[in-house]
């Protein structure tokens, strides 16, 4: 067998792959990213999850807020634990710290002496005007 020629051994879906590394909760999620034009292979937009990965390739795709790069050391047989999934990947760009994401603000705050005043304030400011 020549460097040219590949077996289906060599290779394995995309979908599948992405699913047995565990980046996605379902095979059915991963199929559908990878429909939807959400993951690249070598930089070469996937449209079908029936592409083909092999070791050595270059995975784009989006997880939630950040940005995955990863490197495909091996194919795996199944969906096993994660110490197993992290042998399959090398991760390029690992993700941010989830302290440089900004984190929405909490609902009801709001600083002193910003908003409606209060009941007290109001007295003060009547008081000030010369009224009351």
């Amino acid at each position: 067998m020549t460097a040219m020629t590949a077996t289906t051994d060599d290779t394995l879906r995309i979908d599948k792959w992405l699913w047995y590394a565990r980046f996605f909760k379902t095979r059915t999620l991963a199929a559908k990213t990878c429909n939807a034009g959400g993951v690249r292979c070598s930089g070469v937009t996937v449209s079908k999850a029936h592409h083909t990965v092999r070791a050595g390739d270059v995975l784009t795709f989006s997880q939630g807020c950040h940005v995955r790069v990863v490197k495909v050391l091996a194919l795996g047989k199944r969906r096993g634990p994660a110490a197993e999934a992290r042998a399959l990947y090398e991760d390029l760009k690992p993700p941010e710290s989830s302290r440089a994401i900004p984190q929405p603000a909490t609902t009801g705050y709001r600083p002193p002496g910003a908003g409606r005043p209060t009941k007290k304030a109001r007295r003060l400011i009547d008081w000030l005007r010369g009224g009351g």
